[in-house]
């Protein structure tokens, strides 16, 4: 006889609490938190069907959801950097 266990998560540990949602001219933007990590999400998703998503400091969560493209910029800028 063969014992099979299964693992189901709890879904309030699992997902992403969202804190606040805009969408304009073909941009979805979200901003959640993930209560295990303790970190804040910033997440853009394109009608292009682009996307990318940005772990954020809370004391600027809310100039990232409305900004997310400078700051992506700013983040890209400063990997370049390391990279040379």
């Amino acid at each position: 006889m063969t014992a099979t266990l299964t693992f189901t998560p709890l879904p309030e540990l699992t997902q992403r609490r969202e804190l606040d949602h805009r969408n304009s001219n073909g941009i979805d933007v979200t901003l959640s938190w993930c209560p295990v990590e303790g970190k804040l999400f910033v997440t853009v998703v394109e009608d292009a069907g682009d996307s990318f998503e940005l772990a954020v400091d809370p004391t600027r969560a809310l100039d990232v959801f409305h900004h997310p493209y400078a700051y992506a910029a700013a983040r890209s800028a400063q990997l370049l950097d390391v990279l040379a």
